[in-house]
């Protein structure tokens, strides 16, 4: 049975940018502060295992694909030891885990989130649906499969990342799974500051509290910090530095928060540039009261105007019709 009162914890940290063991390392210990700290759920930002691919944006993709093999080489697998490490570092603290990682399947990788609950076992690994703009030219796409809500000790817990938050039917699909915590996965935000304010703290902020008050959830939003190692990887000129962050070139771009189901703030910030963890006590009664004036898959719907067709069939691009029709027979063998 789910704990109706707990402390959740929100990372706000630089990766050890693209160096999969650093960021482990990293990940682990910040695992066990919080832990330490009496939380029993820590969020993580996107792709933070190892590292948002920032040159996707400062640059045409020539230029970038002498990033990818080191990129690749530095991606998680979900069945690999560093995955192993990080469950093992959740049961050792009983605390739950929600990991946004880059992960590697073959010859592809795919924006993640892995939720591991705190007896260390990997309950789901979730893909992002549709990266974004230029993140097609590095990442696949996830599918229905990827839509996730488990029960964990915790609660009800999902995710997702970045701009699926600005996806109408996505959010809805979600809130249909009753979803109690809500874990919002973003990389950093300083990328074209004063350029283009959609990308900015003030906007992605906005949305994560609006799915809070939609869906009457707690959300956790993990915001990663841009750290120096990664300008100084990317950066090899004055303008590639300045779109990265505008306003002063170096380390930023971290205003992780946590929201309540009626969306009001639940901590402070830290600093943009502060590493640090966000905690805030949870209730999860209080969900109660938020839906009581508006469950959006409830009694606030109108299901006779609108509704939501949702396939979460797993597609996968090959199908071995001959194992399927194996454990078939094996299956018709043991009933008769």
């Amino acid at each position: 049975m789910a704990d109706p009162n707990f402390k959740a914890a929100v990372v706000q940290a630089a990766p050890v940018f693209m160096d999969l063991p650093g960021c482990v390392a990293k990940a682990i210990k910040l695992i066990d502060e919080a832990a330490a700290n009496g939380a029993k759920l820590i969020a993580f930002p996107e792709t933070w295992i190892p590292g948002y691919p920032w040159w996707l944006w400062l640059g045409p993709p020539a230029w970038g694909l002498q990033f990818v093999p080191k990129y690749h080489a530095n991606c998680m697998r979900v069945d690999g030891p560093e995955m192993a490490a990080l469950c093992t570092a959740a049961k050792r603290g009983k605390i739950n885990v929600m990991m946004g990682f880059s992960e590697i399947e073959g010859g592809s990788l795919y924006m993640a989130q892995a939720l591991i609950g705190d007896h260390g076992k990997l309950i789901y690994a979730r893909r992002k649906l549709k990266p974004t703009h230029v993140e097609r030219t590095l990442f696949g796409e996830g599918d229905g499969s990827d839509f996730q809500v488990a029960d964990t000790s915790v609660g009800r817990v999902g995710g997702l990342c970045c701009w699926e938050h600005l996806q109408p039917l996505s959010k809805y699909a979600m809130y249909s799974m009753h979803e109690q915590v809500h874990v919002a996965a973003w990389p950093s935000f300083t990328l074209y500051r004063g350029g283009a304010y959609a990308l900015g703290h003030q906007v992605n902020l906005a949305a994560s509290q609006t799915y809070a008050v939609e869906g009457s959830c707690y959300v956790l939003a993990a915001v990663a910090i841009t750290g120096n190692d990664t300008f100084d990887m990317l950066c090899d000129t004055p303008d590639k530095r300045a779109m990265l962050n505008p306003e002063t070139g170096k380390a930023g771009g971290g205003f992780s928060m946590i929201f309540g189901p009626d969306g009001r703030p639940l901590c402070e910030h830290l600093p943009e540039d502060q590493e640090g963890i966000l905690y805030a006590d949870i209730s999860l009664p209080m969900i109660s009261v938020a839906k009581a004036a508006a469950d959006p898959v409830g009694h606030y719907s109108r299901p006779d105007v609108t509704r939501l067709m949702l396939d979460r069939t797993r597609r996968r691009p090959v199908v071995n019709f001959d194992q399927g029709l194996r454990q078939a027979a094996e299956s018709t063998a043991v009933q008769g």
